[in-house]
Parts: structure tokens; sequence; C-alpha cells
């Protein structure tokens, strides 16, 4: 049987993941985190009044494509996942987190997490990876289902126009801060949207199926973001608090807890290539960067790389 390795266990690999074992394609994926999400990915801090969890990168995702409607239907059903018509009319929001949808699907395929894939090798026509934790195995085909700026330093060393197509797909920066309030605050929405320097901001009552604490994302404009993008979470937490209370038109509560992400790829421009693919050396690469910045690109840039790969499949099964 034909054996896929993936790099990446976001929405992209998962995705691609999906579409090859379908064809009977065994796949692998390797994934540099503690667990699914990529830009799905979710947060707990432990507070004196409970756990806070928090959707810190994607706050809602959107289904136009006619094959990802059905599927977020599928998810609907299963109740992995809710309409969340406050933040549009299309939105929608994994339950009770946003990688729920993520860790579902990581029950279906072999994944080895807090594994960092640093390279890959070639040996005669299959692929090692290169890492501390990828173990011996040989692959097939590499699927790296990455953002552009890391997928460019991996795949660029083997196919120079696929890895200059990643080089040219620059992403945008978000400083996300997550923080718990000793009280509630009071919003009509529970929503701000590109207000001063604030992208986006909610609370995680306005969502549905949350509960905790108190609890707000806010998300930094990418400008504001770049022009300090390498600054400590020590510095952007204050900035991000004060414009979130002066937004709020309120003295905040006392904070109990809190965390602030860098996201240095956070928002990607969209190209209309789809997926990369080089047949000859069986080399892909899949992710939103390759479509649109939205969720639902993720997932069609990983099927449409899988199609490709089936296609050049000798063996579809065994």
């Amino acid at each position: 049987m034909r054996h896929v390795a993936i790099v990446g266990a976001g929405v992209s690999g998962l995705s691609c993941a999906e579409t090859l074992s379908g064809a009977g394609i065994r796949t692998t994926l390797f994934d540099k985190g503690r667990g699914p999400g990529g830009r799905m990915a979710s947060r707990r801090i432990e507070t004196a009044q409970g756990t806070a969890e928090f959707d810190f990168g994607a706050q809602y995702f959107t289904a136009r494509d006619p094959l990802f409607i059905e599927q977020v239907n599928h998810w609907e059903r299963s109740g992995l996942v809710s309409p969340w018509p406050a933040a549009r009319t299309d939105a929608y929001i994994g339950i009770p987190t946003m990688k729920a949808v993520l860790q579902h699907l990581c029950l279906r395929h072999t994944v080895h997490f807090s594994s960092q894939v640093k390279g890959l090798v070639r040996n005669g026509q299959h692929w090692q990876l290169a890492g501390p934790d990828t173990g011996e195995d040989m692959f097939d085909s590499v699927v790296l289902a990455l953002p552009a700026e890391q997928t460019a330093t991996i795949i660029t060393l083997h196919d120079f126009n696929l890895g200059r197509a990643a080089l040219y797909a620059r992403s945008q920066p978000c400083w996300t801060g997550m923080f718990v309030f000793s009280e509630r605050v009071e919003h009509v929405s529970g929503l701000i949207r590109d207000s001063g320097i604030i992208t986006w901001a909610a609370s995680n009552r306005a969502k549905p199926g949350r509960s905790g604490p108190e609890s707000w994302v806010v998300q930094a404009g990418p400008r504001w973001s770049l022009d300090r993008l390498e600054q400590s979470p020590d510095e952007i937490g204050p900035h991000l608090l004060a414009a979130l209370e002066q937004e709020l038109d309120i003295t905040l509560p006392a904070v109990i807890g809190q965390s602030v992400h860098r996201w240095r790829y956070a928002l990607s421009a969209g190209t209309d290539l789809g997926c990369l693919w080089n047949e000859t050396l069986a080399l892909g690469a899949c992710g939103d960067w390759l479509v649109g910045p939205r969720v639902e690109s993720a997932w069609i840039s990983g099927r449409l790389l899988a199609e490709k790969i089936i296609a050049a499949s000798p063996v579809r099964n065994s």
C-alpha cells in the first residue's frame, strides 16, 4: 500500500488525509504541536474561578464550496459544529472549541504530535523525514501542510519552482490576547470588529456552547502587529487590554488570567494555484495560502492535492 507522510495536522493536512484514506492510501501525519489545531487552535488557562478555554486563532469559519458545505452539514449533525449567527449569518464554530473537528478527525488517522520536521531526505524513490522525533520510516510521497514561509524552507531544496511559489506567498501577522476577568464585562453583543487597533474581539459568552469565567479574545490588526512583531508578549498584553477598555468605554475588572500569542503567519493573501505537486518527486504542498484566507480554503487545498496524488498512484488498494 502506498504510504504518504503529511507534515502538519491542521485543516489542510487532515483534509488531505481524509481524501487519501478514502481512496485506500495509507497516511501518517506529523505535527510539531502537542495537539491538532493550527489556526483552529484552542488554549486553556486555569484561574481561581475555574478553567477558561479560548479559540485564539480562527474565530469562526464559513462554507461556500458544495463539498465543504456537505462536510459541515455532517459535522453539525454530529454535534461537532454549530452556527454562530451573531458573527455572521453563515458562520460556524466548533463545539466545545474550534479544534473539536480536528480532534475528531485525528482519531481516524495515525498522527504523531511533538514531531517537528526540519527537512526531507530523498532516498531512491522514497522520502525520509529529518527531525529529532520523526522516526526512520520511508514514504512514497510527502505533503507539506504548513504556512507558506515554513513550506518554502523545506521544499525549495528539492524543487525551486515549487519553493518560489511558497516564497512569493507572504502572510500577515496577528498579536492575540486572551484575558480572563474577575467579573462580567458588559457589552451588548460581546463582539468588536475593526475598531482602533482591534481587528476582532469577542467574549466567550457570545459564542454558542461556551462556559467558564468571563473571558475575551482580542486580536490586533496586521499592520499594528507587524510594527510590533518582535516585541515580547509582556509588552503587547497591556496595549491589547487598553484597546479593549477604550472600545468598551469602561474600566475593566481585574485580570485573573491571561496569555498573549504571536501569530507570525496568521493571514494569507491566497493564490489561484490550489495546491503544489511535483509528480516526479511525489512531493507537494497544500494550505489556505494556495487558495484564500479561510478555513474552507485550507480544506479545499488539502482535497485538491489528495486528488492529484490519487491520480498519480499506480496502486489504489492492496
